[in-house]
């Protein structure tokens, strides 16, 4: 299994349309692949078209067991896309209580990484959406994951929310003593305008050795498939967006990091 979290302490930098990009195209190439919805807003969720606000079963289930998750508990949170291959663990608003409940929990911190565990053989992928700040659910993406993939739009204000994702990884693999493979991405990018430009320049001087070649340009078919709750690939495979993913996958497929195989919990 291969687990992948997409993070970034910025909002509106193109998160969850890269877990949902990757996550359909995965599916498409007959990988089985689970989306966790880490976000208390719950973008993932919506987008496939079930209300945050009204869930009663999600995630926020998994943190209820005093830092322990109940083996039977992961499998029976989880929904289908109504894609094949394609499952997510969905968020509900609740998640936004967690901060101060996990004070007073132990453990909290893995969670997701017991979470997969109990999922090893279910599936080949699993990538993660998470919030845009620092807190318990981040963490434990960070934990849990074997790959961070960072997106950041392509504009001066967005370069600088990056910095700050960066002081904060670089806080938690000291304090996990271990290093984290992670990439740049950039979004939304438009080279018809300057700033656009100047901003994947500077980029690429800042990161170099850490940034995808390439970047996610804009299109208004990414907006058009979360309107329909499908995927990139399933709504307009020919669209340039879905041609950049499908690059940024090929790029992951063949840069994997050398990770340490985790340990099965076996069911």
């Amino acid at each position: 299994m291969k687990v992948w979290a997409v993070a970034n302490q910025k909002g509106g930098v193109g998160k969850t349309t890269t877990v949902v990009g990757l996550g359909g195209l995965l599916a498409e190439k007959g990988h089985r692949v689970l989306m966790i919805d880490l976000d208390p807003h719950g973008s993932l969720t919506s987008y496939f078209q079930h209300n945050p606000d009204e869930l009663t079963r999600s995630v926020y289930q998994l943190f209820q067991h005093k830092g322990e998750v109940p083996a039977h508990l992961p499998r029976e949170l989880i929904l289908s896309t109504g894609f094949e291959r394609l499952d997510f663990l969905p968020a509900s608003t609740s998640l936004a209580m967690l901060e101060r409940q996990a004070v007073s929990q132990g453990g909290a911190g893995l969670v997701i990484s017991k979470t997969i565990a109990w999922l090893w053989d279910d599936y080949d992928y699993v990538l993660m959406d998470t919030p845009p700040i620092l807190g318990v659910l981040l963490i434990n993406a960070l934990a849990a994951c074997q790959q961070l993939l960072l997106p950041v739009q392509t504009e001066f204000l967005a370069i600088k929310g990056l910095e700050r994702m960066m002081r904060t990884l670089q806080m938690v693999m000291k304090s996990q003593k271990r290093e984290l493979p992670y990439l740049v991405v950039p979004t939304m990018f438009d080279r018809r305008t300057q700033a656009s430009v100047g901003s994947l320049r500077l980029l690429r001087q800042t990161y170099d050795g850490h940034i995808w070649p390439a970047a996610i340009p804009e299109d208004t078919r990414f907006r058009d498939a979360s309107k329909a709750g499908q995927p990139p690939n399933a709504y307009d495979a020919g669209s340039r967006g879905v041609a950049a993913y499908s690059s940024l996958l090929k790029y992951l497929m063949n840069h994997q990091p050398q990770v340490a195989v985790q340990h099965r919990i076996s069911s």
